[in-house]
C-alpha cells in the first residue's frame, strides 16, 4: 500500500475491491459515553455521518456534545466494502474519515450539531483538511432524512457568505444522502474503523489531530 493525495477520486473501475466481512473486530461500547457503538439505541435517536478531516479531534468533539448517544469512527462515501485503515489512506476506496453521530434531536436540534461540524473545520479546501492531504479528508455530510438533508443545505448556504465574508472560497462539502436521492447515488453504508480508532483521544489523551477551524461563527438560520 501507499498514500495517495492526488485530489481526484478514484473511480469505482480502479478502486479496491474489499471484501464481505470486517478485517478486525468491532468493539460493543463506546469508551466514554458506555452506549451500544452499532446500536440498537433509544427509540428517538437519530443518525447523521459527518466528515471533516482526522476523525478523531472530529469524533471527540461530537461525543463531547449534549443530546450526543454515541459516536464511532469509521469510513463513507467510497466504493471499497469493509476497507482498512491502510486501504483508506491509499484514496483507493473512495472513502473519507467519517465520524457516525446518533442523538437525540428534542436536546440537540440537527441545525445546531451542523453549526458545530461547520465550525470545526475549513469546508472550503476540498480533498485536505490542512496538511492532512487526500479524498479520504474530504468534508462531507451525509445524511439519513429529509430534515437532515434540508438542514445541511439551509446551513451551508447561510455560512457561505459569512466565510467570503471573512477571505474564504466557496464550501466543497459534499453533502449526499445516505440511499439514493433524486437520482443522485446515495453514500452507501458507513464502515467501522478498527477498534484503535474509536474513541482514539480518550485512549491517547495526549495524541496529536489538529484542529481546522476558520474560526467563522455559523449562524443558524430562522
Amino acid at each position: 500500500m501507499f498514500s495517495r493525495t492526488s485530489p481526484t477520486m478514484v473511480t469505482p473501475q480502479a478502486a479496491l475491491r474489499g471484501r464481505d466481512f470486517y478485517d478486525f473486530p468491532i468493539p460493543e461500547k463506546h469508551a466514554v459515553l458506555g452506549t451500544p457503538l452499532q446500536g440498537p439505541w433509544p427509540e428517538g435517536t437519530a443518525v447523521i455521518y459527518l466528515a471533516l478531516g482526522c476523525f478523531w479531534g472530529a469524533e471527540k468533539a461530537m461525543w463531547e456534545l449534549p443530546g450526543v448517544v454515541t459516536t464511532a469512527a469509521g469510513y463513507m462515501g467510497g466504493y471499497t466494502s469493509h476497507p482498512t485503515y491502510e486501504e483508506t489512506c491509499t484514496g483507493y476506496t473512495g472513502h473519507t474519515e467519517t465520524v457516525l453521530v446518533a442523538y437525540d434531536p428534542t436536546v440537540l436540534p440537527t441545525a445546531e450539531l451542523l453549526r458545530t461540524f461547520w465550525q470545526l473545520h475549513d469546508p472550503t479546501q476540498g480533498f485536505r483538511q490542512g496538511n492532512d492531504r487526500g479524498t479520504q479528508y474530504r468534508s462531507a455530510i451525509f445524511t439519513t432524512t429529509d430534515e437532515q438533508y434540508e438542514a445541511a443545505i439551509t446551513t451551508r448556504d447561510a455560512y457561505a457568505p459569512e466565510l467570503r465574508a471573512h477571505g474564504y472560497g466557496d464550501i466543497t462539502t459534499e453533502i449526499r444522502s445516505v440511499a439514493d436521492r433524486d437520482g443522485v447515488p446515495g453514500a452507501g453504508e458507513f464502515y467501522y474503523a478498527e477498534d484503535y480508532h474509536q474513541q482514539y483521544l480518550h485512549k491517547v489523551p495526549h495524541g496529536y489531530c489538529p484542529v481546522h477551524s476558520t474560526g467563522v461563527a455559523c449562524p443558524i438560520p430562522s
